[in-house]
């Protein structure tokens, strides 16, 4: 059903935005949601965290004339409880319907949509090179952007589509021009935001990513393996790091900060399947553990690692980064410790879904299609999925 569709509560249900309940989840406030999703919307992605008690019971069950004791048995006591939908319209009934019964509810405005808008940017404390780097976080998905800043002038890096406002605003507050706009990778799982920032800043992409067939490449700067951007006092030193794609690249910020795009992550490593498929995962496996030996854990313990993605399973840093050390990586993933041949059988024995819609944004990432914004943010709700299996990397 679409949101106009559902009947206007009969009692007056209170809203919560997104914002707010992001807020009391990264508070460690006890939060209690419920999700009037379909069954199979919700096991794709949901809101989550440790403090978050959340169940799943779909909208359609609440439609009829009055809510039964069965039903409302498993629905979970908050204080209030949140209900959630797709877009909102489902959650205000549900809500209304609850209220009715004498639970204490509000409904999430906008619903998961609008969970989908939010980006939090932190500073990055650990970083002691030049300048200023930041890190941005979108809850939804775990993607993850950074943002340097020295003397004037910024770059991004792995730039959202659906947020080139955002940065605009941010070097803006920070008195700054933003000068380059960098992709690490085609990605999988969200519609980069680089072309569109070509517009007023020089964008830039891998040219080890151009034979996938990109077809505005004459358009935009590339980058290959040991070229240098310069933002402000600020050296970016390009590092070509195959595995996850042919064409994955890192960036070195001011020799203290790896931005390893879906190479490394601070929980896990990249999975290897989505530009060759499952015939070529066991090939790009051995390329990521080569890259992984020769290319990343060669450099500095104390270089901090910040990859393009971050799933539950990570623990944030001191200072609410998703960053850490290459050596402190080293010494709690397993993983980085093995033998070529039980580090391709552990990355290839347990890898999760491919990301949602991940060939059209592929396509949409290569230029080979076109969509309109709304569509772009559309394709890419739910999980970036772009990593192994966390529960495969920590070891025996």
């Amino acid at each position: 059903m679409n949101p106009e569709d559902f009947p206007t509560p009969d009692v007056e249900v209170q809203s919560t935005t997104a914002t707010e309940l992001r807020g009391s989840i990264t508070d460690g406030d006890s939060v209690t949601v419920l999700d009037a999703r379909n069954d199979s919307d919700f096991a794709e992605w949901h809101v989550d965290g440790p403090n978050v008690e959340i169940v799943n019971v779909p909208y359609y069950e609440f439609l009829g004339e009055e809510i039964d004791e069965a039903l409302l048995d498993r629905v979970p006591v908050g204080d209030p409880l949140v209900v959630l939908c797709a877009k909102g319209g489902a959650s205000e009934y549900v809500a209304g319907e609850l209220i009715a019964a004498g639970r204490d509810v509000v409904h999430l405005d906008g619903g998961m949509e609008a969970w989908a808008r939010i980006y939090e940017r932190t500073e990055i404390d650990g970083y002691d090179g030049p300048g200023t780097a930041y890190q941005y976080h979108r809850p939804s998905s775990g993607c993850l952007g950074y943002l340097v800043v020295s003397d004037g002038e910024a770059a991004v890096i792995d730039p959202l589509r659906s947020f080139t406002d955002r940065y605009a605003d941010d070097v803006a507050a920070l008195d700054a021009e933003l000068v380059y706009a960098l992709d690490t990778h085609v990605h999988a799982d969200h519609v980069s935001g680089v072309r569109d920032l070509n517009e007023t800043s020089v964008g830039v992409i891998p040219s080890e990513a151009v034979p996938r067939g990109v077809t505005y490449d004459d358009e935009v700067s590339t980058a290959a393996d040991g070229d240098v951007f310069t933002v402000g006092d600020i050296e970016i030193e390009t590092v070509h790091t195959p595995g996850h794609t042919s064409g994955m690249t890192s960036y070195l910020v001011g020799d203290s900060l790896l931005a390893t795009g879906d190479g490394l992550f601070v929980e896990s490593v990249a999975r290897p399947d989505l530009e060759e498929g499952d015939d070529g995962a066991p090939d790009a496996a051995r390329q990521l553990y080569e890259t992984l030996q020769e290319r990343i854990l060669s450099l500095d313990d104390d270089v901090l690692v910040g990859g393009a993605h971050v799933s539950d399973a990570a623990e944030p840093a001191a200072d609410g980064s998703y960053t850490a050390p290459i050596g402190r990586l080293v010494e709690e993933m397993d993983a980085l410790t093995y033998e070529e041949d039980r580090f391709v059988e552990t990355v290839l024995a347990d890898m999760p879904p491919r990301p949602a819609n991940y060939e059209a944004i592929i396509a949409t990432n290569l230029g080979q299609q076109a969509v309109d914004d709304d569509e772009a943010f559309r394709l890419e709700l739910g999980p970036n999925n772009c990593a192994a299996s966390q529960g495969s990397m920590a070891g025996d």
